[in-house]
């Protein structure tokens, strides 16, 4: 095998190159049990496939085209997912079932070329950030093996740590799809609930559930996710989320982060140092840090194990719980088992206490585009977890256990090695259908490069003109981002429309009004879903609506338009060209 072979970086792009210049993929297969027989981790799998029978696959892929953008492509299930013929244990031999037809995501990644090499190890039952709770054994973290490795989707993120494969599957309900990346110096993506069908996936807490994807880069995860993501009719948790093609993110993002008093470290002065340094580094690209009170993030984040949602996982187990006791793993019985002492009415008084914290995390999301947290707190070795088999665990989703309980989606992306050379991770998190602006931050932040142009509008998106607070970095922005809408470019009207400064507010809004000899006024535009432009317009109050607005280049798209009777009180700030530069006039940002 020659040292190009071994030095091939297996990330799609590398990939797309090798099989340009006529790799084949049986090739590339060989080369994978290569490295997977060099790593020579016993406890990463917990089926490998027969080699023979993976290459005689790869070597009877169709032919490469458009409906096959993963052609080739390798990658590892965490073995809570079905894929026909392989056992699915999650990591519980006494419950394991060999299933006849793939996970609906399996499915579609299959369709699209991609090739399973096996099914890697978990937490037992997908319960625990730590990657340790397994009768299959310890995967070895990919960076340091003294290390934990991270869970519960530790076998993925380790194959993907080590090169092994281009991408990975797993799941992630308190922050199994992050912790590991973080430990393992990758990305990991979390998607809006509903935007990936958990059909074939043995659930941990259905209702928050999602299959989650780990890969070397941001634009991989996000290709992989572009993928899989579809509407599932036999999944009831199921939404019709779009998957928006990559572009620079939109400049200016308001971007909330724990303030001092509410920054948890757990006494790791080094951890905090590298998350300052992540926060410089967003700020030199441009983003506004606004610190908040992260208390109501920290009080639900206690809440997914001390109520409702841990009798969620004993609905999974009770049966084995009740008739083989032994087959769990200690510690996974002991925090499921505590299910047992719960009652309807407890179920129902964390939802209430849900419902009231998620009106305060409302109010601080309504003022920013996204969060920024640390995706873990600090880092614990094994002899941690030796020592003290939950406290590390429940200190690891300090800022993860909430995500899925306030529906938010999220992507965990490497920062700079820390001062003592671990791995650096932030997570960056948004409403439900913020994936692809995340993303997209994600990839500027590690450098990678970025589509220089945005894709335009597909048929599935419309084109909308905003003029005023709906803009990127203004108080107004979330309601674009939230429905899925994606940055395009900033532009200007045609020279036909006078701007005002209306009365009223906070937050302080901007009419823009169709007259004869008026003048150019900047503005952005955005791609949102069509799905979600009904809801949308749902919300724009009078005197605005949505009417047809001419650009400068000839075209039009959908934007706000102001009725004159809204324009009394109003002021024209037409010669200041735009909003920004009445911001910049004077007006406090924060109320516009």
């Amino acid at each position: 095998m020659t040292q190009t072979m071994h030095d091939l970086r297996m990330t799609l792009p590398g990939l797309r190159a090798a099989y340009d210049d006529g790799l084949a993929p049986a090739e590339l297969i060989a080369e994978v049990y290569r490295r997977i027989a060099t790593v020579d981790d016993p406890s990463l799998f917990i089926h490998l496939r027969d080699a023979a029978d993976v290459r005689a696959e790869a070597a009877a892929l169709p032919a490469r085209s458009d409906a096959t953008p993963l052609w080739g492509v390798p990658y590892v299930v965490k073995d809570n997912i079905d894929v026909a013929g392989l056992p699915t244990t999650a990591a519980c031999p006494a419950y394991a079932y060999t299933p006849a037809e793939d996970a609906f995501v399996v499915a579609r990644l299959r369709a699209a070329g991609a090739i399973v090499i096996g099914k890697t190890n978990l937490d037992q039952f997908a319960t625990g950030l730590v990657g340790v709770r397994s009768p299959y054994g310890i995967p070895r973290n990919a960076v340091d093996p003294t290390l934990v490795p991270g869970g519960s989707s530790s076998g993925s993120a380790v194959a993907v740590g080590h090169g092994l494969v281009a991408f990975s599957l797993g799941t992630d309900t308190a922050g199994s799809g992050r912790v590991p990346a973080a430990l393992n110096n990758i990305v990991g993506l979390k998607p809006s609930l509903g935007a990936l069908s958990a059909r074939g996936v043995v659930p941990a807490c259905r209702t928050l559930d999602t299959i989650s994807i780990f890969a070397a880069r941001v634009a991989d995860a996000h290709a992989v996710f572009a993928v899989a993501c579809a509407p599932d009719p036999a999944d009831a948790y199921s939404r019709a989320i779009a998957a928006a093609p990559l572009a620079p993110p939109p400049p200016g993002l308001r971007i909330a982060v724990p303030d001092a008093a509410t920054r948890q470290f757990f006494g790791d002065t080094i951890q905090a140092a590298s998350f300052d340094a992540s926060l410089a580094r967003l700020e030199a690209l441009g983003a506004r840090i606004v610190e908040v009170d992260f208390t109501p993030f920290h009080d639900v984040a206690r809440m997914l194990y001390e109520g409702a949602w841990v009798a969620e996982r004993y609905t999974v187990v009770e049966e084995l719980m009740t008739t083989q006791p032994e087959a769990l793993h200690p510690t996974t019985a002991a925090i499921i088992g505590a299910a047992t002492r719960l009652s309807a009415a407890d179920a129902f008084r964390g939802l209430y206490r849900l419902k009231d914290l998620a009106r305060a995390t409302g109010g601080i999301l309504a003022r920013v585009d996204l969060l920024c947290v640390p995706t873990i707190p600090t880092i614990y070795t094994l002899a941690d977890l030796a020592a003290d088999p939950i406290g590390p665990n429940s200190n690891l989703g300090t800022y993860t256990n909430f995500v899925n309980l306030l529906d938010m989606c999220g992507i965990a992306v490497p920062s700079a090695p820390r001062s003592d050379g671990r791995p650096g991770s932030i997570t960056l998190l948004g409403p439900s259908g913020m994936d692809g602006t995340l993303a997209a931050l994600g990839q500027q932040f590690l450098g990678e490069e970025a589509a220089a142009v945005p894709a335009p509008p597909s048929d599935a998106e419309i084109a909308i003109a905003v003029c005023g607070a709906h803009m990127s970095g203004l108080p107004l922005n979330h309601e674009l981002t939230s429905r899925g809408a994606r940055f395009l470019r900033a532009d200007q009207t045609e020279a036909a429309y006078r701007l005002y400064a209306l009365a009223g507010g906070p937050p302080a809004r901007p009419g823009l009004l169709r007259v004869d000899g008026g003048a150019p006024i900047a503005l952005e535009l955005w791609a949102m879903p069509k799905a979600a432009f009904g809801g949308f317009m749902a919300g724009i109050p009078s005197p605005l609506s949505i009417g047809t607005i001419g650009l400068a280049d000839g075209n039009t798209a959908q934007g706000f338009l102001v009725e004159p009777a809204g324009l009394n009180g109003a002021e024209d700030i037409t010669h200041l060209g735009g909003w920004r530069a009445y911001l910049r006039a004077g007006v406090d940002p924060g109320q516009a």
